[in-house]
């Protein structure tokens, strides 16, 4: 099965329903209409643009051009402006075009911001927005999943939501959050997916993580697109007699440890996917954490699933061998169960 959702937008839908990019704008415009402090910034999200995506159009005319600032090309250096704004009492949403840029800024999150509060006890209520993932054939540039780099740097929280109620609530939870913060956005589900999202304020908590599925047999552990993915697998081997469970991360830093061992103690059974390369990802510490804590209760090992240690393909067929999708996840599954 193919997860190229690709850049078309979904049917509509009866009731209220947006999509993963239409709930983060809103959640945007809700954060800035709550609270004078939170702005806006980032290369061309300013104006009639709206970012390289389209969801802060709309903002500039509504809060002005000062809380929605368009920056010079210089990830370093509006994201080191952003550390000196936070100090003093604003609360910037740093939009990076692609994620895969963000590591021109390294130095301002990794060495400054996330510091700072154990260093001098200040606070850096920022968050980063940072569209990533593949799956869209965009090549090495503009697909990559960079959060391990993060999620093994102390002070910062990362969050990567997979549905658009979860992309408004977790952005508001983070917005509010006196920590920086950083937000990854799956490109492929921006126009793809559509659900049900609370009118008004949605605030999903930081650290908790969510049960998309319940089962018996074996359990995935995933996050982002991948539990679309995940929830496609568990229905493609639901006729072969085998009952899974998927459960969504939502928050990568802090860990829903919790729910964690929960899930793999359910089973007995688990794999953990993700988008990002498999080496030294986020799906190791998840895995380690199972088979330290939760070892007694497990059937089988723990597999992972991740991208190759490869950059990430442009050419469609070598991208689609590159991904995790749910024909490799129910492959896992069955296997697994089958132990």
């Amino acid at each position: 099965m193919n997860d190229n959702f690709g850049f078309t937008d979904a049917p509509a839908s009866a009731g209220r329903e947006l999509t993963y990019l239409e709930a983060i704008a809103e959640g945007i415009r809700l954060e800035m209409e709550r609270d004078e402090n939170v702005l806006v910034m980032g290369e061309d999200v300013g104006g009639d643009f709206g970012g390289a995506f389209k969801v802060t159009r709309g903002l500039a005319a509504r809060f002005g051009d000062h809380r929605v600032l368009n920056t010079p090309i210089a990830e370093l250096g509006f994201t080191g402006m952003a550390n000196g704004m936070a100090m003093m009492g604003l609360r910037p949403i740093i939009e990076m075009q692609f994620a895969d840029f963000i590591s021109t800024a390294f130095d301002s999150i990794v060495q400054f911001a996330s510091t700072a509060h154990y260093r001098m006890g200040a606070s850096v209520p920022w968050v980063i927005r940072a569209p990533s993932d593949g799956g869209i054939r965009s090549g090495p540039f503009h697909s990559q999943n960079p959060e391990a780099w993060f999620v093994h740097t102390p002070g910062l929280k990362v969050v990567a939501p997979a549905t658009p109620a979860d992309a408004k609530g977790l952005l508001a939870g983070a917005v509010r959050d006196d920590n920086p913060v950083i937000f990854f956005e799956a490109k492929p589900l921006y126009r793809s997916v559509r659900s049900h999202v609370p009118e008004g304020e949605h605030v999903v908590p930081l650290g908790k993580a969510e049960v998309r599925r319940h089962g018996t047999d074996v359990t995935v552990i995933t996050y982002g697109s991948m539990v679309h993915q995940a929830l496609a697998a568990a229905d493609a081997v639901e006729p072969d007699g085998i009952s899974t469970m998927v459960l969504d991360l939502r928050s990568l830093k802090p860990l829903d440890t919790e729910a964690i061992l929960t899930a793999a103690t359910a089973t007995g059974k688990v794999i953990v996917a993700h988008a990002a390369n498999r080496m030294a990802g986020v799906g190791a510490e998840v895995a380690a954490l199972v088979a330290d804590e939760a070892f007694d209760a497990l059937d089988g090992p723990v597999r992972r699933l991740g991208g190759a240690d490869t950059p990430v393909p442009f050419s469609p067929p070598l991208e689609d061998a590159y991904r995790p999708n749910a024909e490799k996840i129910a492959t896992s599954i069955r296997d697994l169960a089958a132990w």
